[in-house]
């Protein structure tokens, strides 16, 4: 029993050690697309843990944001994470339709003020802003 838990604590120090590595790197990065990817999950995650806990976020909303973070966290993926450059493009693409399905449900501001990172990355994401409708004038 000791042993399989040296193990265990082996294979998690492996774990944690990669992912400092990677994010020592990540901050190399030169500006540019390569830079804005890698920021963009960690932002995805920051952004769907503040909109669920959001009251103005419908239900379905909350469900499919859900759905989306498990996406990302489970170990199964459509394309395999070790590919380079696009491993992680299926949790990105889910990501994406997440936030895009509840930005047609949530306030456009909830979802602004939720995102961590560049404000332009989600704009561009969630596309042009539904324009207010005129407010009558005082005549």
């Amino acid at each position: 029993m000791t042993r399989w838990l040296t193990w265990v604590g082996i294979a998690v120090a492996v774990v944690l050690l990669s992912w400092a590595v990677l994010v020592l790197l990540a901050r190399t990065l030169p500006p540019g697309t390569a830079r804005e990817l890698a920021r963009f999950l960690p932002a995805c995650g920051t952004a769907l843990r503040r909109l669920r806990r959001h009251p103005a976020v419908p239900r379905r909303a909350k469900v499919a944001l859900l759905l989306a973070g498990l996406w990302v966290l489970s170990p199964i993926d459509l394309i395999p994470e070790f590919l380079p450059v696009i491993g992680p493009l299926d949790d990105v693409v889910v990501v994406a339709l997440a936030l895009r399905y509840a930005a047609r449900r949530v306030p456009r501001g909830v979802l602004l003020d939720a995102w961590p990172g560049d404000r332009r990355i989600i704009e561009r994401l969630l596309g042009p802003g539904v324009p207010e409708a005129p407010r009558p004038t005082g005549h």
